[in-house]
């Protein structure tokens, strides 16, 4: 495991991904896997083919005199992709968009508003395939976890949990608060690429009514 900061932010996240790139071509093929998060890298390295020793070195090599602070400011302010990612927003779709008004002292509206008025950064994709760990919301629609987790959350639920968002990729159990739901596959094992987001990437959210949410492929199974 590697460590390259304590704290969440987009310098903290340009430094991951440069990271990820300078192992990658040490290693070569005795990498197995990357697994990049908010302020670390997981190294999964072929036992058969190398040892930690070996991998160590190369790695501090690799990434000696690798963070100049300028060059990380600028990959900080152009991360990868842009992804607009639809949703319908509705009560039937977020179980928790109203009440969640309600706390903040909003209108649903004005949570739609500010949910889908930002630009999110992909810091990191776990606990489920595809689950896509966005920040930062503003701060007016932040919302602490449930205190009881559903047994079920439904696939393409977009929630919102602290200033964090993400949409749930499959049927899971889950305590984040729902506001809508996204037609997108977060994750699908037989495409190429089986994400349609990377750590690094950004991500707009785009309000589309109910019918459009069905023509796209959702449900509300």
């Amino acid at each position: 495991m590697l460590y390259l900061g304590d704290v969440t932010s987009a310098e903290t996240s340009a430094r991951v991904q440069a990271a990820v790139a300078a192992i990658e071509s040490v290693l070569g093929n005795d990498l197995v896997d990357l697994v990049p998060s908010y302020a670390s890298v997981l190294i999964l390295y072929d036992p058969l083919r190398t040892d930690h020793l070996s991998v160590a070195r190369r790695v501090r090599g690799a990434l000696h005199n690798l963070y100049d602070l300028h060059d990380l400011h600028a990959q900080a302010a152009q991360p990868g992709r842009t992804v607009v990612l639809p949703v319908y927003y509705a009560a039937e779709a977020g179980a928790d968009l109203e009440s969640l008004a309600a706390r903040a002292g909003l209108s649903v509206q004005e949570v739609i508003d500010l949910h889908t008025g930002a630009e999110y950064r992909v810091y990191a994709i776990g606990f489920a395939p595809g689950f896509a760990y966005l920040g930062q919301v503003d701060e007016r629609i932040a919302a602490p976890r449930l205190a009881t987790p559903r047994d079920r959350v439904p696939r393409g639920s977009v929630a919102i949990a602290e200033r964090q968002t993400a949409v749930y990729p499959s049927d899971s159990p889950g305590g984040w608060n729902l506001i809508g739901r996204c037609p997108v596959a977060m994750f699908n094992p037989g495409a190429q690429p089986c994400m349609p987001v990377s750590v690094g990437d950004s991500v707009r959210f785009e309000s589309i009514s109910r019918a459009r949410f069905l023509d796209l492929g959702g449900d509300f199974a």
